[in-house]
């Protein structure tokens, strides 16, 4: 009773982020791409009337015929000039460890989404280390990914502990084993911004995922490079 609407999608799945992204930093690695994995951006490269390419921290210019600004919840850090229409802001994740285990297989539990314009919360069957994760998608603490404050709070496991006492009970004492922030770059209407800087010819900025980026990752590689090179997408 308390929802009354479901939706079951049998052939629904999930892609496990962090493996992901290293099958496609070995995949960039065999195809030349250069990466410059230990490096931290500083700042744009503005020289004339346009962006010239990137300055890093230790003062190291890199110069390019185009700038791709892809950097998350860091965008509002990095280009600050942003921070009128890009905020980043955190959401609590948690790993939980149920003491029955064989309750919560993908078999006998789903994807989940628990009302998330109301409760926030969704989650994911047992993984292959016998956790499960369950997170929430909402307003979320605005921070920056650098800051100290970067730790799941004792009022957010409290929320989580009365979710799960009147939705999955047999989770509602499992110990929890893990938890993180998860950070979205959050825009003023929930849509991506991606498009170029009308005052800043040769950059492109790719952001606003609003906790959205990952799932659509393999159409916005397409949109960012048709919104660098100047042509129209349908999307």
């Amino acid at each position: 009773k308390r929802y009354p609407d479901g939706f079951l999608d049998l052939e629904a799945g999930y892609a496990e982020s962090g493996r992901v992204v290293a099958a496609l930093i070995q995949w960039a690695k065999s195809l030349g791409v250069e990466l410059r994995e230990n490096a931290k951006f500083r700042d744009l490269d503005e020289a004339g009337d346009r962006i010239k390419g990137i300055v890093l921290e230790d003062g190291e210019k890199i110069a390019a015929a185009a700038v791709v600004m892809a950097v998350g919840a860091w965008t509002p850090y990095a280009l600050p000039f942003t921070r009128n229409f890009l905020r980043a802001s955190g959401q609590p994740v948690f790993h939980l460890k149920p003491k029955q285990p064989e309750l919560f297989t993908p078999e006998r539990f789903p994807i989940f989404g628990a009302d998330i314009s109301t409760t926030g919360y969704y989650g994911f069957p047992l993984n292959r280390d016998g956790v499960v994760k369950i997170a929430n998608h909402g307003p979320g603490r605005e921070m920056s990914p650098d800051s100290p404050e970067r730790v799941v709070t004792k009022e957010e496991e409290k929320q989580l502990r009365h979710f799960l006492s009147y939705s999955f009970p047999a989770l509602a004492d499992s110990p929890i084993v893990f938890t993180r922030i998860c950070f979205y770059c959050d825009t003023h209407d929930g849509n991506f911004w991606i498009a170029p800087d009308p005052e800043r010819p040769g950059l492109t900025i790719a952001a606003g995922d609003c906790g959205h980026g990952f799932k659509f990752a393999p159409v916005l590689g397409e949109i960012i490079a048709d919104a660098v090179e100047g042509k129209s997408n349908p999307l």
